[in-house]
């Protein structure tokens, strides 16, 4: 049995949300140089021009990327020989609570969902715990902004729907979403399961790598023919119109009744915040 001292636990979550917020990641800023130059619109390919400039600002001055520094949402993988001499939950909250104050970043949680109190210091946080093998524990942390996530669905479709059915909605998502997203952005798509499951995977799915390849290859087919027919929409940059609407498009699946096809999309603008660690 190995014993993690929820003390570290605290002090990674902090840095982590504030290097997430500070700098974008690499794969990230390459994926938009080139969308940058595959864009046809002159107006389209100076948007995206403005969104590295201040990418690399941000970076540069370690300021944050965005001014909606969104929900914090923390993944933990936790091996089965692992042992907290705390409680993690309050770890994790004392980590954003800190990253939030002690890195200016902008509080963006309230309380309940009807009386609109902020709680100033933008916890509770978003927290999913998955037990795994061994005695290390992984944290990835996502810093998820409002924009994009209200441009997310979650949908039971019919087997009969199939993939075409998958493509038609994810289509009309990204479309009625407009510049709203603030595109380019990433589609998360969670495939079966359930309602909540689907929504899950979704999320999970944006903290794959930009530049990764799915392993699945029907998933994988799926990613590369959503990307080129999204693009091919004219939303563009900002939504400013284009050729350059979706940097990727990343997808899970998962097991799902015999009746039931669920989709989830979760979309995530061109930020796309995201940092991962293991203990």
């Amino acid at each position: 049995m190995r014993e993690v001292r929820v003390s570290e636990i605290t002090d990674k979550i902090e840095e982590m949300f504030i290097d997430a917020c500070r700098n974008i990641p690499c794969n990230i800023l390459a994926s938009l140089k080139e969308a940058k130059e595959k864009e046809e619109s002159p107006l389209g390919k100076e948007v995206i021009e403005r969104i590295i400039q201040n990418d690399e600002l941000a970076r540069d001055k370690q300021l944050p990327i965005c001014q909606d520094t969104g929900v914090a949402v923390v993944f933990l993988e936790v091996g089965y020989d692992v042992h907290f001499d705390g409680d993690i939950y309050e770890a994790v909250n004392e980590g954003v609570r800190r990253a939030y104050i002690n890195g200016y970043l902008r509080k963006s949680v309230v309380k309940h969902p009807l009386d609109r109190v902020n709680t100033k210091d933008n916890t509770p946080a978003i927290v999913h715990v998955k037990l795994v093998k061994g005695d290390k524990v992984k944290i990835d942390v996502a810093p998820k902004g409002g924009g994009s996530e209200n441009m997310s669905l979650v949908k039971i479709l019919i087997p009969a729907d199939g993939v075409e059915g998958i493509k038609k909605l994810v289509l009309d998502t990204v479309f009625k979403g407009g510049g709203k997203p603030c595109p380019p952005i990433i589609v998360g798509l969670g495939i079966g399961g359930n309602l909540e499951q689907s929504a899950l995977l979704a999320k999970k799915a944006l903290l794959r790598e930009v530049d990764d390849v799915n392993e699945d290859p029907i998933l994988a087919k799926l990613e590369s023919e959503l990307k080129e027919e999204i693009n091919a929409l004219g939303v563009g940059p900002m939504g400013f119109g284009g050729t350059q609407t979706c940097l990727a498009v990343k997808a899970l699946a998962y097991p799902c009744h015999i009746a039931s096809l669920p989709l989830a999309i979760n979309i995530q603008c061109h930020a796309a915040r995201h940092k991962s660690y293991i203990f």
